[in-house]
């Protein structure tokens, strides 16, 4: 009996898996850093995102979350409690504000060789939108960034 309840559970639990509606991942791109006021030990940033949603179904989220990683180091992250709606096959702008504290900088900055400039650092971007039980949107974006430019996104 016990096998047939297990066995009952595992058809349904991949039965279940079949009927979640597959989704191409979304593109993401940086396309913008402006300041935003800041406190004694940080500096904050309003990052500007174009998100496109390549599918055939409307994106609704209820929550911003980023992580970004420059040289293999964590630098800023950020939340916020936007909400909003990607149409299909269409796409937005979001503005998501970070924070820098002073101790990522230091880390970042004892993190470079004697010979490495702060020209083209490898940067990944690791974010989600928020979006219900079955609905969050997990994305990635990677590239090289200048800091001694910030405008050389």
């Amino acid at each position: 009996m016990r096998r047939l309840i297990a066995l009952t559970l595992v058809l349904l639990s991949l039965s279940a898996c079949a009927l979640l509606p597959h989704r191409d991942p979304l593109a993401i791109n940086v396309v913008g850093i402006e300041p935003l006021p800041s406190q004694e030990l940080e500096m904050r940033f309003a990052v500007k995102l174009r998100l496109q949603n390549p599918n055939e179904t409307a994106i609704d989220y209820n929550g911003v979350a980023l992580d970004l990683e420059v040289n293999g180091r964590p630098l800023a992250s950020g939340v916020s409690d936007q909400q909003g709606h990607i149409g299909r096959y269409s796409e937005d702008i979001l503005v998501i504000p970070v924070s820098v504290s002073a101790f990522s900088v230091l880390r970042q900055t004892l993190g470079l060789s004697q010979t490495q400039t702060l020209d083209n650092l490898p940067y990944v971007l690791r974010g989600k939108l928020a979006g219900g039980l079955f609905g969050t949107q997990r994305f990635i974006d990677r590239g090289q960034i200048s800091l001694s430019n910030p405008g050389a996104w």
